[in-house]
């Protein structure tokens, strides 16, 4: 285990990897202003001591990648979608599992339709194709987002507070709310980032809608992982995947929100490598 910085077409990917290269790939993809960290190591190792070889990576604008200037992002979604197999490329992997959690869960979506030929299976966690018949997020949600400003983007500690309150908006009422975990691991990312600012980029991209409206094409065996009380992406969005994608499986986190909750991760965990196995 160590992390890797791969230098192709221009930009850099940090990448980091779990287990044994001989055996099956998965690929973790991460959501919006969010470092690869956030995929936590527990949860890597534990994937991989299943017999999976596990590759987490930071997407443009967050973690050790490539920032662009806060407001100017010059790349796309699909950039960021093609981002996966540069990193598959790297580690010379021709077929890999797919989990993507919330914009992670968007891209894995485009790299299934866009390469086809790469992909074994998909997971996707706390995401959606956004078909405008979903319901929006909840407005303390959308509260909370339109207080970007007040963010010191040049103070580390606003940026941890930050990190902070947002996964507190996005905890479900199952689960107890970790401040010293997140607080942690939001430290890490501060020190980590090249530019932390350059991570509110994400809310700027565009593409990739042509490729949403063709969730029912993916052929990949998909398992959607959504729980009841997700804020920012409601339940009825993990439904519908489940729905248009006809080889898929739903499995639901009664009480979770927006978050990958370590109580959760035995259920996870073992729909994940059943998902993966001779596949």
């Amino acid at each position: 285990m160590s992390e890797q910085l791969i230098k192709v077409d221009g930009i850099e990917l940090c990448t980091e990897s779990f287990g044994n290269p001989a055996d099956p790939a998965v690929l973790l993809i991460m959501g919006a202003q969010s470092s690869m960290i956030w995929w936590e190591t527990e949860f890597c190792e534990r994937i991989a001591a299943e017999g999976r070889f596990v590759i987490r990576y930071d997407n443009r604008d967050v973690g050790r990648s490539t920032v662009y200037e806060p407001g100017q992002p010059d790349y796309t979604f699909e950039d960021m979608a093609d981002d996966a197999i540069r990193v598959l490329d790297f580690y010379q992997v021709k077929q890999a599992h797919l989990l993507g959690m919330s914009l992670g869960g968007m891209l894995t979506q485009m790299i299934a339709l866009r390469h086809p030929e790469r992909i074994l299976t998909i997971t996707l966690l706390a995401t959606s194709n956004f078909a405008p018949e979903l319901p929006p997020m909840e407005e303390k949600v959308m509260e909370f987002f339109s207080n970007l400003g007040d963010v010191d983007w040049a103070d580390e500690q606003s940026v941890v507070d930050y990190a902070v309150a947002r996964s507190r908006v996005l905890v479900g009422s199952k689960h107890s709310f970790d401040e010293e975990k997140v607080r942690r691991l939001a430290g890490v990312e501060v020190k980590r980032g090249r530019n932390l600012a350059s991570m509110t980029n994400h809310a700027l991209l565009s593409g990739g809608e042509s490729y949403l409206t063709r969730t029912g094409e993916i052929q990949a065996p998909a398992l959607v992982i959504h729980g009841t009380e997700d804020p920012i992406i409601p339940y009825p969005h993990g439904q519908h995947l489940a729905d248009v994608i006809q080889d898929s499986v739903l499995l639901t986190l009664e009480g979770a929100g927006h978050e990958l909750h370590e109580d959760d991760w035995d259920v996870v965990i073992d729909s994940i490598v059943e998902h993966t196995f001779n596949t």
